[in-house]
């Protein structure tokens, strides 16, 4: 499929849902999205490579491995979130994008907008949160 989208277009309650120009609206986002994390990656990795330096103070020592951790668990975070990206970019190509897989209805504009892997609707997502809530507390 070949849709051209303007740059100021944005996706509308007035046009039918998930249509090709949504599809691609949406493709093209998460496409952005995964190109950023993978970029932010790479210059972690670079920074993580020229940092190899040891500091001579064993606090400044202790400060910099602290900050390589959280820098490394937020890159954990972003390489799940590269998968969801696939997942969201393969629903698209299959036509299942942007419907929920809990109940089957159209997923609202604004939180796709907002959370473009998002596979459940409002809704359902609340109804999970409180379940899993419900599981935890046990």
């Amino acid at each position: 499929m070949n849709v051209q989208i303007a740059d100021d277009y944005k996706p509308s309650d007035d046009e039918p849902f998930m249509n090709p120009r949504q599809q691609e609206y949406f493709r093209e986002k998460l496409l952005r999205w995964r190109n950023e994390i993978l970029e932010d990656a790479s210059q972690t990795i670079a920074n993580l490579q020229e940092e190899t330096i040891k500091e001579p103070d064993i606090a400044d020592r202790a400060s910099t491995e602290s900050e390589r951790a959280l820098e490394l668990r937020t890159r954990d975070r972003q390489r799940k979130l590269i998968g969801k990206i696939d997942a969201a970019l393969r629903r698209i190509d299959e036509g299942l994008y942007g419907y929920c897989d809990e109940t089957g209805d159209p997923i609202a504009l604004k939180r796709l907008e907002a959370r473009p892997v998002a596979t459940l609707s409002l809704e359902a997502q609340e109804r999970h949160e409180r379940r899993e809530k419900i599981y935890r507390d046990d």
